[in-house]
């Protein structure tokens, strides 16, 4: 097996995402195509590959922290669905990604990864929406 980018944390990881915050079973990244505002990705802290693989408390803790990490992109941008999606053909590692979808917007109705091109933002815009979610997360957790 291949190793693990998310475990590594390295050039590769960096290229895709940006660290939002740490939370104590997961951390959350910001993807680096925001073409759906505000999408991260919630990933395990420590290697497993299946949440089937977790352990009660991980998997009360871990799904927990994704359904908060899920309520503050709700509050901050105000999608009317949020979809979930867990891949790991390529990359092993157990994460769910976490895409906002606004009604009459962006692959409404549709699969948010289906051909559409990337948005990249400039540092700032990157920055603006990581202090947002950290802000709804901290409120969250009080």
């Amino acid at each position: 097996m291949s190793a693990c980018f998310y475990c590594e944390n390295g050039d590769k990881l960096k290229s895709l995402m940006i660290e939002v915050c740490q939370l104590k079973y997961s951390i959350v990244y910001l993807n680096r195509d925001q073409k759906h505002k505000g999408r991260v990705i919630v990933a395990f802290k420590g290697h497993k590959e299946e949440y089937f693989q977790f352990t009660p408390e991980e998997n009360q803790g871990y799904f927990a922290e994704l359904a908060l990490v899920a309520k503050a992109i709700f509050v901050a941008f105000e999608p009317q669905k949020i979809n979930y999606a867990t891949f790991g053909d390529l990359v092993p590692h157990a994460h769910m990604h976490v895409v906002p979808k606004y009604k009459d917007g962006l692959q409404w109705g549709r699969p948010f990864n289906d051909g559409v091109d990337k948005v990249f933002l400039d540092d700032a815009e990157y920055d603006s929406i990581i202090g947002i979610l950290n802000n709804e997360i901290k409120k969250l957790l009080g």
